[in-house]
């Protein structure tokens, strides 16, 4: 394991910017990580936190999967993420499709209809209370216009570690009602939870480089200063290991003239590959 650890920074030290990086093997419970604790900024990863949290307000009562929720002009403003912004308004679909919505096309005017029914101080107490003590909620929707370089506490942020830590706690609670009401949920709430994952449309990140039918239970994010992904990656139908990778500072033109993102796609697709070859 101590070279692929090698490997994976060597993949990392190549590139023009900065990345961390954790992972766990959840056959062995080994894990490493390249800077895990560090904080940065989460772009859409986030969501999968304020989707278990919202899964928790439905299993105490206060939410239901099944509210209809109206896609409004007001919410369509400014977003540039998913596919809702383009819909007529006055839509209305189910509370479930805003939760899906949210996850598998980043859309953004789902993830204000999740928010608006949240509260931002208790989304961030429930992140503490499981242990993601580098994650913090800040703004229900990005401010426009921000520049590369923007402080991190303009927008919210966690760690790979952070995003480790949740997903393996949901993947524990999807078979363990104790580990499920740790998070303030049940086994059936947890596999929701990651069956929506599992339906995420957006594979240019960890999945990118795995065999096509490979199951992957992520979370992609994109914003102004770099890419990110964290998600669960299965043999078959068995969670073999969990994985998030983090790159900040992305320039926006490489050295060699291709967009910088580019770059970032393929790094959390090899290091997966790496985790992959390695854990068979």
């Amino acid at each position: 394991m101590q070279d692929l650890v090698s490997r994976m920074n060597a993949v990392c030290d190549a590139q023009p910017f900065d990345t961390t990086w954790f992972v766990k093997d959840l056959a062995t419970g080994w894990h490493a990580d390249r800077g895990g604790d560090v904080v940065t900024p989460s772009a859409s990863t986030r969501k999968t936190s304020i989707l278990m949290h919202a899964l928790s307000k439905v299993h105490e009562g206060k939410l239901r999967l099944d509210e209809p929720c109206t896609i409004e002009a007001r919410l369509q403003e400014g977003v540039e993420s998913g596919t809702y912004q383009y819909m007529t308004p006055g839509c209305v679909i189910p509370l479930r499709d805003a939760f899906v919505n949210m996850i598998i096309t980043s859309d953004n005017v789902s993830t204000q209809i999740v928010l608006e029914r949240l509260d931002r101080d208790e989304l961030n107490a429930w992140c503490r209370g499981i242990g993601m003590t580098g994650t913090t909620h800040r703004v229900n929707f990005p401010p426009p216009g921000l520049a590369w370089d923007h402080p991190i506490d303009a927008v919210a942020s966690t760690t790979a570690q952070d995003q480790v830590l949740l997903l393996d706690r949901m993947v524990a609670g999807a078979k363990d009602p104790a580990a499920a009401a740790a998070l303030g949920a049940t086994p059936e709430l947890c596999r929701l939870g990651l069956d929506i994952l599992s339906w995420q449309r957006l594979r240019n990140l960890i999945p990118s480089l795995l065999p096509a039918k490979t199951k992957v239970a992520n979370k992609t994010g994109r914003g102004p200063r770099g890419r990110m992904d964290a998600g669960v990656v299965y043999r078959g139908d068995a969670p073999r290991f969990i994985i998030a990778v983090y790159c900040d500072r992305v320039p926006d033109t490489l050295p060699d003239g291709l967009p910088g993102f580019t770059a970032a796609y393929a790094t959390a697709g090899r290091l997966t590959r790496l985790c992959w070859d390695t854990m068979n």
